[in-house]
């Protein structure tokens, strides 16, 4: 088919642009699979995948695409598409019988390392509350056997502990070739030994793991908890991988030591390194939002990605289907992405404010620790800036979350009911116009019933 210099050329254009503007991930999906099949000074046609990659073109790039490639008659990128044919695999030749016999007799190869191609260290967003164990993982990665082994990960449900375990995988097969990884989580341990105890070929799982593995990375530990002849044959896998200097990761729920299995296995994964990751941070999660929303095509004002990590703060994946189901919402709707629509869209998902008894003792603990101030001070006389907004901000959220009388909670911080209602209405009127004090106002009353 004939192809247009100058518009090949242009599409090539199209892509640098593009390449700079989306993730590695996106840009590898969407638009590395296009080809130019023809291409004239009036329309291109293009071959993609399948229907959806077209729709993800149009959907985000129409305007790039009005910039770089013709135009038809209403103003719209000139473009023709063509969905690829699905490849065709040759059909096998048949096999003598006697070779078909021996195939089907023969052992099954144990299963490959099933990495999440995904979950690298390059897509991990790093904060406060992860960056200790990023680093542990990557000098592990680095240095497999020579340091922190084990390695033993803990930390509540989606806050990534499955996407470093991959990620060690992944570097460690890229940077150490000779070096034989095996991910697996527990449950698919458990599934193997009693494969193997059914077709009494132990000993040969027991050869695979305890020999002919170099880096042994364990999912979800805690499913060993009260299966005791499991535990027995990993505590001695992991034993013998140990002896050896082989390197074992491993992550769990919780620590060693509030999980139910034996003092022997708990004292094992305590030789080496314990870390812990929490929940993400607001900045964390926001950067989390974004790079989710980025590699989906979706573009998400940055207000809004904070009033979206201001609500949802259990773990990632929460704000990964946030951001999911944002973008099928969009697509599907045409909609612009704010504050009120993502409230009606994410309203089951968005947590609320807590619904206990709060007390002006709690509220006080948690703005003196978001503001950085003594508790002693908020409830004393200096008036400088520094206390000022946070004594305001403390009895404004009084007044919002504690159903008493003004007195009474004005006795509280040892202040009149007029001088609480002044601290109110300044608060609300510098909230509309200060985003900053409006997101800390929010982080306290977050933080109020865990302090």
């Amino acid at each position: 088919m004939a192809i247009c210099d100058v518009c090949e050329t242009t599409w090539t254009q199209f892509l640098q642009y593009v390449k700079t503007r989306c993730s590695t991930t996106a840009y590898g999906n969407w638009i590395e699979p296009i080809n130019v099949l023809e291409s004239t000074s009036e329309m291109i046609t293009l071959e993609v995948p399948n229907i959806f990659v077209k729709e993800y073109l149009l959907s985000n790039y129409k305007k790039e695409l009005c910039a770089f490639l013709p135009l038809d008659e209403k103003g719209d990128p000139a473009i023709t598409f063509v969905i690829a044919a699905p490849a065709v695999k040759p059909l096998a030749q048949p096999m003598p019988t006697a070779i078909a016999i021996q195939l089907d007799d023969s052992e099954p190869p144990l299963f490959e390392s099933k990495l999440n191609q995904n979950y690298r260290f390059e897509t991990y967003i790093e904060g406060a509350t992860n960056q200790f164990v990023k680093s542990a993982a990557i000098g592990i990665a680095m240095r497999p056997g020579q340091s922190y082994n084990p390695l033993f990960i803990h930390g509540g449900v989606g806050l990534g502990k499955t996407h470093l375990l991959h990620s060690i995988g992944h570097y460690t097969k890229d940077n150490h070739k000779k070096l034989r990884v095996q991910c697996i989580t527990t449950e698919e341990f458990i599934n193997d030994l009693v494969n193997n105890l059914r077709k009494k070929s132990v000993d040969r799982m027991k050869s695979f793991y305890r020999e002919d593995i170099d880096v042994l990375l364990v999912d979800d530990i805690q499913f060993l908890q009260n299966r005791m002849n499991f535990e027995e044959e990993f505590c001695h896998t992991f034993e013998t991988l140990i002896n050896q200097n082989k390197q074992i990761v491993i992550t769990s729920d919780k620590p060693p030591a509030q999980l139910k299995l034996s003092e022997r296995m708990i004292a094992r994964m305590e030789w080496g390194l314990v870390a812990h990751i929490g929940i993400p941070e607001l900045e964390t999660r926001v950067a989390i939002i974004q790079d989710k929303a980025r590699q989906r095509g979706l573009e998400i004002p940055n207000k809004v990605a904070f009033f979206m990590a201001e609500h949802i703060y259990h773990n990632v994946r929460q704000l990964e289907g946030a951001v999911n189901r944002l973008s099928a919402h969009c697509r599907l709707m045409d909609l612009n992405i704010t504050e009120e629509f993502v409230e009606q869209t994410l309203r089951e998902m968005l947590q609320q404010a807590p619904t206990q008894k709060v007390t002006v003792e709690q509220i006080l603990k948690s703005v003196a620790a978001v503001f950085q101030v003594r508790i002693n001070d908020l409830r004393g006389t200096v008036r400088t800036k520094e206390i000022a907004l946070p004594r305001q901000v403390a009895m404004y959220l009084a007044c919002k979350l504690i159903k008493e009388s003004l007195q009474m909670i004005g006795s509280s911080f040892g202040k009149t009911h007029s001088t609480l209602l002044h601290a109110c209405k300044t608060i609300e009127k510098r909230i509309v116009e200060d985003e900053t004090l409006r997101r800390q106002i929010s982080m306290v009353e977050r933080n109020i019933t865990t302090v």
